[in-house]
């Protein structure tokens, strides 16, 4: 269990290409359950979030409700645009999705220009290990493995900086209450030895571990995210080609390359394309329920085929035809 876990920890460094000094940390509990350990162990008095979709307002919320912090600071934009980190006085922590998974935007990851001792927290769940990143530029790159890395639910992974870690360990030796299933010094000297709090989901890990050794077997994450953007390519050149098909993210170097989101005309009824779809075997292309639009969300990760896209997009094409 503890040589699974050393794969995992050596394999995500080397295929995100972690700076000197950045060590991977493993828990318990999903992404969601980082937004939790963040509030309570990385930021110290007041975020700033940019909020442009589903998961970048569910931390932000994670982090107004925290009543030993000062009010956050969140900058929204519209499901469809992206908002934008800006430099703060009063701020300690920043944090912002790379990917928005709800909406198929895309945000850079790069730190604000404000004072020293800011930390940046990166929302990488549908984004890490498909899309390029300079982790020099964040402090918390933390993601799930149920996305690019094909595998299941129930683990965070954060690559965190020696900033990080010190942040935390400050926090947690101050005297503020955490519970330890919670605390990130607990995780990172957890994964120190290889290991986890709690005992994970072996099944996950062997999935996690064996799609890092793919991904680098077949040349890293430049040929991850290369391969990405082939995918994104096939399906927002098909959408801006058809009149009834319209990419969801108005400016394209704000549209996501791992998830992919084309509103349809109203005339399409689009839940019976779904339908259709499903009957035959092509599942999961809804577009996320609470935006309630009439539209496709495409998974365009690293197992996806780039051909298999353009399969589906000649499925679509067929439907909108027949149906």
């Amino acid at each position: 269990m503890k040589d699974l876990v050393h794969r995992i920890r050596e394999g995500v460094t080397e295929l995100l290409g972690a700076p000197d000094g950045y060590e991977v940390v493993l828990g318990n509990g999903g992404a969601t359950a980082f937004w939790d350990v963040a509030t309570l162990c990385l930021v110290e008095r007041k975020a700033q979030h940019a909020a442009f979709g589903e998961f970048g307002g569910k931390f932000a919320t994670a982090t107004e409700r925290a009543p030993f912090l000062d009010p956050s600071q969140v900058i929204s934009a519209e499901p469809g645009s992206v908002a934008y980190l800006e430099a703060a006085d009063d701020v300690d922590t920043y944090a912002t999705p790379h990917n928005e998974t709800s909406t198929g935007a895309i945000a850079p990851v790069r730190r604000p220009a404000g004072p020293d001792g800011a930390i940046l927290l990166t929302d990488a769940t549908s984004g890490a290990g498909a899309l390029p990143v300079d982790l020099g530029q964040t402090d918390a790159y933390y993601f799930a493995p149920q996305k690019a890395f094909a595998a299941d639910g129930g683990l965070w992974l954060a690559v965190l900086s020696p900033a990080a870690v010190e942040r935390a360990a400050r926090i947690e030796d101050s005297g503020r209450w955490v519970p330890e299933f919670l605390s990130l010094t607990t995780a990172v000297a957890n994964s120190r030895q290889d290991q986890t709090l709690n005992t994970p989901a072996v099944a996950t890990l062997l999935l996690l571990a064996d799609q890092v050794d793919w991904l680098l077997g077949q040349g890293g994450l430049e040929w991850s995210a290369k391969r990405c953007a082939a995918s994104a390519e096939i399906l927002y050149s098909w959408a801006e080609s058809r009149e009834w098909a319209t990419p969801f993210v108005a400016r394209p170097e704000e549209r996501s390359t791992v998830v992919g989101t084309i509103d349809l005309a109203p005339e399409i009824d689009v839940e019976r394309v779904l339908a259709e779809l499903w009957a035959n075997g092509v599942q999961d292309v809804f577009a996320y329920r609470k935006l309630g639009r009439n539209q496709l969300r495409v998974g365009m990760y690293p197992a996806v085929d780039p051909d298999d896209v353009a399969a589906l997009t000649a499925c679509v094409d067929y439907l909108v035809e027949t149906v």
